[in-house]
Parts: C-alpha cells; sequence; structure tokens
C-alpha cells in the first residue's frame, strides 16, 4: 500500500473525545476506547499539505466557497456515487447532527411526528426529543443474522401518528447495512404517498465493501428528489470531524428556503476555513487513499470475523455491509445489559458503544469501531477475551 493504516499514533493529551476525557465520562483512565466515530489514522496527505500552505499564510479571516469547492464536492459525489447536483442546492452547515436538527425545526412543528428505524445513531433520537417532537419508532428487524426494514409497520406508524418527516440512515449506523435500490424506493414511494419528507443522513455512504454499492435516496426518482434532504460530509471519510464540515443537498426551492431560514436564526454564516480547504482538497485529491482504507478495513472485518469464530464464538458479528463499526450480538453471554457493560468497561478495560444507545433493538449488543491499526484491534478482542473467562 502507498499509504500507512498500521502504525499506531499516540492520541493522548491531543484534547481527544475519544481518548482524553474518559474519566469524565465514567470510564477508567486506562480503557482503550474503540466507542466514538472517529478513526486513528492520518488524513490523506492532500489534506495535511493543503492545511499546512493555510497556516503558513497565516491569516484567518472571515472566509467562504468558491466554485472550486463545489466542484470537488460535486464531482466526487457524481464519479462515487452517481449523484448529480447543482451549486444551488448546496447548504454547508458544521455537522450533520446540526443540519438534522435545523431540518426538524424546519419542516416540522412541536408536536408533529418524525419517525426513525431504530437501533439507529442516538443523536436521531435526540434531536427530535428535545425540539418537542413526537418520536416514532419504525423498528429494523433482526432476521438470520441481518437486519431487515418492516415497511408494513413503517406505513402503519406514519397513517396512525400522522407523520411529517422521516430520517433515513444510509448506510446503516450502527447496523452496517447499506441498503438497496428496491429497499429505498419502497420507503420513498411510502414517503411520497403520505407527504413525508425525508432527511437522509448518508454521511457514511464512501464505507461500503464488495458486493454492496451506496445509492443516494435523491438520485433514485425525481420525485424523491423533491422531498428530500440528502446529509454528506467528508468527516467520516476522511476523519476530518474536528473541522466542523458538512455538504447539504436540497434540490426544493421551497424547502431549501425554509431550510436556509431556520439555520438564519441561529446566528451560524461562513464555515470554518480549515474545514472548506481539508474538504476541496480531500474530494478533489484523497480517492487513492480512500481505496486503500477501504480495503484495509475490509481486511479488520475478515480478522474480527475468524478471531471470534476461533476464540470467542459467544460473541457473534453482525457481518457489516458498510460503515467502519462491527455491530456485535453479545447475547450469548448470557448478561443483561448492565453486566455486559461492567464485563467490557471494568474488567476487560474496552470501551465500546452500547447497544441500548440506539434505541429499541439495541438491548444485548454492542458497537465496535475497528478504524484503527490491526494491532489494537488485536488488543481490544484480547482485552475481550480475557475478561469473558471469569464468566466460566
Amino acid at each position: 500500500m502507498l499509504f500507512d493504516f498500521n502504525t499506531v499514533i499516540p492520541r493522548r493529551h491531543t484534547n481527544s473525545l475519544k481518548y482524553d476525557f474518559a474519566l469524565n465520562r465514567g470510564k477508567p483512565e486506562d480503557i482503550l476506547p474503540m466507542w466514538v466515530a472517529d478513526m486513528d489514522f492520518s488524513a490523506p496527505p492532500c489534506v495535511e499539505n493543503a492545511l499546512a500552505a493555510r497556516v503558513r499564510h497565516n491569516i484567518y479571516g472571515y472566509s467562504d466557497a468558491d466554485d472550486r469547492y463545489f466542484e470537488s464536492v460535486a464531482g466526487w459525489l457524481a464519479s462515487r456515487h452517481g449523484y448529480k447536483t447543482h451549486p444551488s442546492w448546496l447548504i454547508r452547515t458544521p455537522s450533520v447532527v446540526f443540519a438534522l436538527s435545523m431540518a426538524i425545526r424546519a419542516f416540522t412543528k412541536k408536536g408533529e411526528a418524525v419517525i426513525i428505524q431504530q437501533p439507529v445513531y442516538y443523536p436521531f433520537a435526540s434531536c427530535v426529543e428535545s425540539n418537542a417532537r413526537n418520536l416514532v419508532v419504525n423498528p429494523l428487524v433482526f432476521r438470520n443474522g441481518r437486519y431487515e426494514i418492516n415497511f408494513e409497520d413503517f406505513e402503519e406508524k406514519i397513517v396512525q401518528n400522522h407523520v411529517r418527516l422521516f430520517i433515513l440512515c444510509s448506510p446503516h449506523n450502527p447496523v452496517g447495512r447499506v441498503w438497496t435500490a428496491e429497499e429505498l424506493t419502497r420507503l420513498g414511494d411510502i414517503c411520497v404517498r403520505h407527504g413525508v419528507l425525508v432527511v437522509s443522513d448518508e454521511i457514511h455512504m464512501d464505507f461500503t465493501y464488495s458486493g454492496h454499492r451506496h445509492i443516494p435516496f435523491a438520485s433514485l426518482k425525481s420525485d424523491f428528489e423533491s422531498i428530500a434532504v440528502t446529509c454528506t460530509s467528508p468527516s467520516k471519510t476522511f476523519n476530518l470531524a474536528g473541522l466542523h464540515i458538512s455538504n447539504i443537498f436540497i434540490a426544493d426551492k421551497t424547502m431549501r428556503d425554509k431550510y436556509r431560514r431556520e439555520i438564519e436564526s441561529t446566528g451560524y454564516s461562513q464555515p470554518n476555513i480549515m474545514g472548506l480547504i481539508a474538504c476541496e482538497s480531500a474530494y478533489r485529491d484523497g480517492e487513492r487513499w480512500l481505496d486503500e482504507l477501504l480495503e484495509y478495513l475490509w481486511v479488520s472485518v475478515c480478522y474480527v470475523k475468524d478471531w471470534l469464530g476461533e476464540r470467542l464464538p459467544a460473541l457473534r458479528l453482525v457481518e457489516p455491509e458498510g460503515t467502519y463499526f462491527l455491530w456485535l450480538d453479545c447475547h450469548e453471554l448470557g448478561l443483561t445489559d448492565e453486566q455486559l457493560d461492567e464485563l467490557l468497561v471494568h474488567r476487560a478495560r474496552i470501551w465500546l458503544f452500547a447497544g441500548t444507545a440506539f434505541g429499541r433493538g439495541g438491548e444485548g449488543f454492542q458497537r465496535m469501531n475497528i478504524a484503527c491499526p490491526i494491532r489494537v484491534l488485536t488488543e481490544g478482542l484480547e482485552r475481550i477475551l480475557n475478561a469473558s473467562k471469569s464468566l466460566k
């Protein structure tokens, strides 16, 4: 490989949320963190070079994006995902979670219903509830080691609760599904039929494995494009979360104008200049880096699958189709969620993300971030194995 994903880069004492705030969050200081969604890999060299050039210039005044920025973002979406956009559709926000909250506020009123599909990224529920909207859950179905959508329940819940907005997670965090065109079309047709707008969180779009392809929801039909808010960001793909830049696409002008007004009400205007520079350079010159990263991650997936099968079969891997998370089925350990947390956090000294945080259906599961050198991954697995021996 041209790029190095094996070197362990020290991250402690760098103000890292992942590494430096265990005690603040009630965890042992020496815990191995494999929870939050950032990678232990350096960003691509093209990003480092672009940011370094700006630092040498050493003026950080108010800034905004020019045509080159849109061209790099649009070019990436078109070449990697077949999604063709227009400059007028683009709205930049500091994060996708911010974008979700703005959509909820722009397109629904207090007390109106928003539907999500749990277990799912936990800010979906918190954004709905903190904005005083009615949370409706269409639980995913776990069948034969794979997650499916209950379309009948989805439509029934929409009708019964007069749902106004659907937040789609595609690819799905944490269960790792990459939804097919047929699944997305069926969801979209239901939403069109009942006048439901779709906010599609596609932040993990660039992480798919062999045999699976991410399909932007809005790209499937013009009817879908007219009801969609497509949320993208380079933050997961290139490990740029701390630079706070996301790209939101809304094709419908009426929706877009309402959305802009909601953002303006917060006082947010120009984005972080370093985020703009990193995004543009990554999408322009970071493709080979990502391709090699995907190869490395797939090796890690296979490694964990084999390792668990041989040494700890009580933990079952829900094989991912996308993302850099592993969704681990821990039911065969025979522990309550509280006991499982005690085993992992206080005996194994490993910090995964408890499945209960992702809502209904997350009980008995743990999310593991494998975007780290395989040496670190092995240490995490060994810690779990050694702690589990105390259960016998």
